[in-house]
């Protein structure tokens, strides 16, 4: 009997570690076929910025990623690379090596919000409306086959969704679920729905320590509504830093899912 307690206390660390949460090299994918976050060994971040109708934190963005030396991956509607107040942060943005991707065309509603099965637009409608957005990208010398990492308006979408964008030689992908980072569009007028900045960064570190974040794709927005006056690209500095400190190295979205 003394012995078989022996043999079972010895398997209890064997066992303890087995039944933690698997971490994996591989790409984390939603239930939909996105991906959704990166190799979750590594203690590596992607900081993604999207666009569609604003800019204003373009060249606060800039000077915090340049300052740090780290890459940023910026998807834009084919509206906002069609903005010529935008086009000197695009090329700016091309000529310091950030990754540049399409966010669609005309920042269209895929799928219903009620119902996610619910698609809303036409296969043919969604293969133009992203194509559109490529050939306006092409206008500022980014080629399709370089920008393969798609991140859909919204950051809505469905497995019909992802299949498309597969057909195209894409790859679909959303940011990491946890923080409320992607809630910094909202504004005090939005009942309901305003998060303020320092309860979005505070949602950052508390998640961190936590949970971890590694392999993260973390969403800020390159521009929100003017009557937002509190912009968590106004905090990026101070972000960046405390997750240096915590051993994070920020790579692009092309090398941190490669």
């Amino acid at each position: 009997m003394k012995c078989i307690l022996v043999f079972f206390l010895g398997l209890l660390p064997f066992y303890y570690l087995s039944a933690q949460p698997p971490r994996s090299a591989k790409a984390v994918v939603d239930a939909y076929g996105a991906i959704v976050r990166g190799d979750t060994l590594n203690k590596n971040i992607s900081l993604v910025f999207t666009g569609h109708e604003f800019a204003d934190g373009g060249s606060s963005i800039l000077k915090a990623l340049k300052s740090r030396k780290i890459p940023g991956s910026f998807f834009f509607t084919g509206d906002f690379y069609a903005n010529p107040h935008f086009s000197a942060l695009i090329k700016q943005l091309k000529k310091e090596g950030h990754y540049l991707g399409a966010h669609s065309n005309h920042h269209l509603l895929y799928v219903d919000w009620e119902n996610r099965d619910s698609t809303l637009v036409t296969k043919d409608e969604f293969i133009k409306d992203l194509q559109d957005n490529y050939d306006v990208m092409a206008r500022f010398g980014i080629k399709k086959n370089e920008a393969s990492w798609f991140l859909p308006p919204y950051e809505w979408y469905n497995s019909t969704i992802v299949g498309w964008t597969g057909e195209m030689n894409l790859t679909l992908i959303n940011f990491s679920s946890g923080t409320r980072s992607n809630a910094d569009y909202t504004y005090p007028e939005m009942e309901g729905r305003y998060i303020p900045t320092e309860d979005i960064y505070q949602s950052i570190l508390n998640f961190e320590k936590r949970e971890g974040m590694n392999g993260f794709i973390l969403l800020v927005h390159v521009g929100t509504d003017p009557r937002r006056k509190d912009k968590l690209y106004d905090r990026l500095d101070p972000l960046i830093d405390e997750l240096k400190k915590r051993g994070y190295t920020f790579l692009r979205i092309d090398e941190l899912l490669r």
